[in-house]
């Protein structure tokens, strides 16, 4: 195994454990926050941000921004990998959290492609970029800062506290942008409240500034540093020795791509299809995947203490063949629940509502709702909105349909997502104590970092939109030949199956269920 480390881990009370936890959780948990409240608003986004006259090019091309901050969250496990294992933990995430939000709270300052043009998308990708490389540092540090604070025997349920925090990120910024929606209403949000969220970030980063600068170095660090054996060159020592190179592979394509597939299209990709491909309403797209989110978190503990038990392997592997057995149920299922051409319609009780409103620049904004009301309770508007315009009289009108599902179906839908949620912590519970035993001590920033977020970042990250381009070219054949294309609406699902089953295959064969750790 590589290298020797310290041989005895300092025992520690389970208050100061449970401390630490709190103090790495607060933190990672404001960083996925501001992560993911791009990719919850990425709808509004693409048209604030993007020329307006394509709203599919529009969407992809948000999706692509949002995509291309998990690109560059290898780079960032390298830089400050390297840094956390040659300097410390401690620092090093409090660099990452103060990159991550400053970067959100600058997105919620650009002004918007009507005001300045390319240079709204150009800006935006920007600091993207910098949140994506301080994300890069910031889980690898925390997992790692908890994990040597942990007994052995259980790292697994103790790093499955900081696995909570991707989730209830998630789950933080879909609450927070719904508080802040119904509060200004939806016309105020899509115009300037979507700022909200972002320029709220300064705050939560500022107290959990506070509470990390309170952080004391983690104990096996600290050894290591007082015996004088850290690591010279951890780049080196990490890929450039075999034996640990051979680990990062196998933590890779045997675990981490395939666990980074699960994790978003279990809660963005679900949201994602929800809102486009099943066309539900905003607010109640949002609450469906929050409840389902509430109410699975608590089995990424469970998982993680579990898989203490019966071993990381056996956990995460069922976790990745679930998702690969019954996504396409599962989302064929999500649409037929909102699919309008399966249901009665009552022709007698639709509604046409249609409002006008002058615009600042003169124009004249007609709204036309058409509300459809059918026989199991669903409800559906169509909204069409017209700009009356001396300067550009070609402007064609903006369609778009909301549906608002009944009772029965809003809870089957939540079910949906809810299992989906189950596989995610499957797969994610106990990721970060199987890759924090992959390493030794004086490299395990550095090497765990480069798998995880190779596997979540590109593997995981590209992933909706990947699927919804997939989408598209399947709704684009149908259109030149129809019907050439079974279910186009399932064919972005095949990319994390692929990716899922591959993983599985490698992971089934290489995979010790006990974990290969390095000797403390």
């Amino acid at each position: 195994m590589p290298g020797k480390q310290a041989k005895v881990q300092p025992k520690v009370s389970n208050r100061t454990l449970f401390s630490v936890i709190s103090a790495s959780s607060v933190g990672t948990l404001i960083e996925w926050y501001d992560f993911y409240i791009f990719g919850s608003l990425a709808a509004i986004l693409s048209s604030q941000f993007f020329p307006k006259d394509n709203p599919t090019a529009a969407l992809l091309s948000t999706l692509a921004t949002f995509a291309a901050g998990f690109v560059v969250r290898p780079f960032g496990a390298l830089v400050f990998g390297r840094l956390g294992d040659l300097v410390g933990r401690k620092y090093t995430f409090l660099v990452t959290l103060v990159l991550m939000g400053g970067s959100t709270f600058a997105i919620g300052l650009i002004p918007g492609y009507a005001t300045i043009g390319f240079w709204a998308p150009l800006l935006v990708l920007l600091l993207r970029l910098i949140q994506g490389l301080a994300l890069g540092g910031e889980y690898g540090g925390a997992a790692t800062y908890v994990a040597e604070y942990a007994p052995e025997g259980r790292r697994g349920y103790f790093t499955s506290f900081i696995q909570t925090t991707a989730t209830l990120g998630l789950f933080v910024s879909l609450g927070v942008i719904l508080i802040t929606r119904e509060s200004l209403g939806v016309d105020k949000f899509s115009e300037w409240g979507w700022r909200v969220p972002f320029l709220l970030s300064i705050l939560l980063v500022g107290v959990s500034i506070v509470i990390r600068l309170r952080m004391a170095e983690s104990p096996l660090f600290s050894k290591l540093k007082s015996e004088g054996n850290l690591s010279k060159n951890p780049l080196a020592e990490s890929f450039g020795k075999k034996q640990n190179l051979k680990m990062v592979l196998l933590a890779l394509f045997g675990a981490t791509a395939g666990q980074g597939v699960i994790w978003y299209t279990g809660q963005f990709y679900a949201l994602s299809f929800i809102q486009k491909a099943c066309n539900i309403e905003f607010v109640q797209s949002n609450i469906i995947v929050a409840v389902a989110l509430l109410a699975a978190t608590p089995f990424f503990v469970i998982f993680g203490g579990l898989s203490d038990r019966i071993g990381r392997k056996s956990i995460m592997l069922t976790g990745m063949l679930l998702g690969i057995l019954t996504y396409r149920p599962i989302y064929d299922k999500l649409y037929s629940l909102a699919d309008l051409t399966t249901k009665k319609e009552f022709v007698d009780a639709r509604t046409i509502d249609r409002k006008l409103a002058k615009q600042t620049n003169g124009d004249l904004l007609t709204t036309t709702t058409t509300t459809h009301f059918f026989a199991d309770g669903l409800v559906a508007k169509d909204i069409e909105k017209t700009v009356t315009s001396t300067t550009n009289p070609s402007a064609k009108p903006e369609l778009t349909k909301a549906v608002t599902l009944p009772t029965k179906s809003f809870w089957i839908m939540i079910l949906l997502v809810f299992l989906q949620v189950i596989y995610v912590t499957m797969v994610y519970g106990p990721v970060a104590a199987f890759l924090v035993e992959l390493f030794p001590t004086r490299i395990r920033y550095t090497s765990m970092s480069l798998p995880y977020h190779i596997g979540n970042g590109i593997f995981g990250g590209l992933t909706p939109f990947i699927a919804t381009a997939l989408v598209a070219t399947a709704t684009k054949a149908n259109e030149v030949a129809p019907n050439s294309v079974d279910k186009p609406y399932l064919e972005g699902l095949w990319y994390p199956i692929l990716v899922a089953g591959v993983c599985f295959v490698i992971g089934l064969l290489y995979l010790n269920n006990k974990s290969e750790s390095a000797k403390e």
